[in-house]
């Protein structure tokens, strides 16, 4: 389930990419895919590195990948082991919603990303993830817990005030909504509900396959039930800077 629109973006062969909060390497994985391209992907849970490196290492095997190199660290992204200004492209897809200390982690993600070049933040939209807040008090302990609920406008200021400026937003993954909620109501860590996993079957068969239809009614969807909001933000350069 990829949340970034790449299509969106600048990408050029030679690019370093860091995925931070990577999980299991979705997004790794398709950063890799692009050509000629540094796929970095980090994140703090040792086990989740270690499933997006045997995903890698069957992109390799089955020659999916776009001819470049890929790395992975286990890394905290408020103390991220990184140069500043090394990565062309920043990818931190549904992580701050898990940080205590947002800020500290938003200046890392700026500090190690160059200036001109993009950030890509997406965190659970604010009034899905209201009711599945309001449907389940596990809810929000699940998944290792969200400790936040953003606005559009507070995760836009957050990420502006350290040295970045948005330029384009869109929403994602209307079709998984529903499902949440659902869990919420019958139980977020449940795994014997007849409708989740009926639910779940299907979205595993519409990202499996991807048909035109669900893919036509998700993009439909997306402005009124996306269950993700994607934020894109591009660094400021030093003669952009106000003294």
């Amino acid at each position: 389930m990829i949340t970034v629109d790449f299509s969106r973006l600048s990408i050029k062969p030679g690019f370093r990419i860091l995925d931070i909060g990577c999980g299991s390497g979705r997004h790794t994985c398709a950063a890799y895919r692009l050509k000629n391209v540094v796929a970095v992907g980090a994140d703090l849970n040792f086990n989740d590195v270690s499933e997006a490196k045997i995903r890698l290492q069957l992109h390799d095997k089955l020659g999916e990948h776009g001819g470049g190199i890929w790395s992975l660290s286990v890394a905290d992204v408020r103390c991220l082991p990184f140069k500043d200004n090394y990565f062309d492209l920043v990818i931190c897809s549904e992580v701050m919603e898990h940080i205590i200390d947002h800020e500290s982690a938003a200046c890392e993600v700026i500090r190690v990303l160059k200036p001109g070049c993009d950030l890509v933040v997406s965190v659970p939209r604010y009034w899905p993830e209201r009711i599945c807040w309001a449907l389940s008090d596990e809810y929000y302990n699940a998944n290792q817990g969200h400790v936040r609920i953003y606005e559009k406008k507070d995760l836009i200021a957050l990420f502006e005030s350290s040295g970045v400026k948005k330029w384009a937003c869109h929403f994602a993954h209307s079709l998984h909504t529903p499902y949440w909620w659902l869990k919420c109501i019958v139980g977020p860590t449940r795994d014997d509900s007849l409708p989740v996993n009926l639910y779940n079957r299907f979205l595993t068969w519409d990202i499996m396959k991807k048909p035109r239809i669900t893919k036509f009614a998700d993009y439909l969807l997306n402005p009124i039930l996306g269950k993700s909001v994607v934020l894109y933000f591009r660094k400021i350069k030093p003669s952009n800077l106000t003294l």
